[in-house]
């Protein structure tokens, strides 16, 4: 039985590791480098590093900062941010990352997913997705959570998984920093849409969030967290136990 993944996210404004509530009021946390080496060790499964403001900010990804931290983690590492074409995924590919993370800039170029899946695998290209909820439809928002662009959010990930990309990470804003549990009715929509690998993203709070989350759906692959981990409220290890103990595959 395939593992159950639990994935420490880094959202990284102007080089430092940040976080805040529903997208909002971002707090400085740590250095990137520091805390991708203490995930790697504290048995985290793979390690998700956002550089949250390049697509907003109309630049590349910060790639200096990428290198060191790749050179620092032995997990799997994916990366976003700025990705806008096929040369920013080779640029960030060289850099260390295992995958790529695209979101704002397969909305402005819907190909981008297909040539970079053709390029490097469908195993290589992370669509990412930022939801809410407008009028009762889930919507995709675009530039960190900032603008609506309108999509249909579940047509849009079925078109950008038929285009290619391996891995979807669904990003809830309405619940993202919340701490009240993973957004269940998003994400069941999500996995029952698409037969690849599903991230829930958005929303943990406690330990039981995660049980919860794998046990109502059996499809969903990993669990993502920031603060949680960041801040020390759930240590890696004592989630994967309890995980292992609720009857979910887990690798301790």
């Amino acid at each position: 039985m395939i593992t159950k993944r639990i994935i420490p996210c880094l959202d990284v404004k102007n080089g430092r590791v940040v976080k805040g509530v529903n997208f909002e009021g971002l707090n400085d946390v740590s250095s990137p480098i520091e805390l991708a080496e203490y995930y790697t060790k504290s048995g985290a499964d793979e390690l998700v590093f956002y550089d949250i403001t390049a697509s907003a900010e109309g630049r590349g990804l910060f790639t200096d900062i990428l290198r060191e931290t790749a050179s620092r983690v032995f997990i799997p590492l994916t990366v976003g941010g700025g990705i806008n074409t096929i040369e920013d995924f080779d640029r960030v590919l060289k850099c260390g990352a295992d995958k790529v993370s695209v979101n704002s800039g397969a909305i402005r170029n819907p190909d981008l997913v297909h040539q970079a899946a053709k390029l490097y695998g469908d195993q290589c290209v992370v669509l990412s997705v930022d939801v809410k909820r407008v009028d009762g439809v889930f919507r995709v928002f675009a530039k960190g959570g900032r603008e609506n662009t309108g999509m249909e959010a579940i047509s849009w990930i079925k078109r950008c998984v038929a285009n290619g990309a391996g891995e979807v990470v669904v990003n809830s804003i309405d619940t993202d920093g919340v701490k009240q549990g993973f957004d269940i009715e998003m994400l069941d929509e999500v996995c029952q849409a698409v037969n690849v690998p599903v991230i829930a993203s958005g929303g943990a709070g406690c330990i039981d969030d995660f049980i919860k989350l794998f046990h109502s759906l059996p499809k969903v692959d990993a669990g993502l967290a920031a603060s949680i981990f960041h801040f020390g409220e759930v240590s890696i290890s004592d989630l994967k136990r309890a995980m292992a103990g609720a009857g979910i595959p887990t690798r301790l």
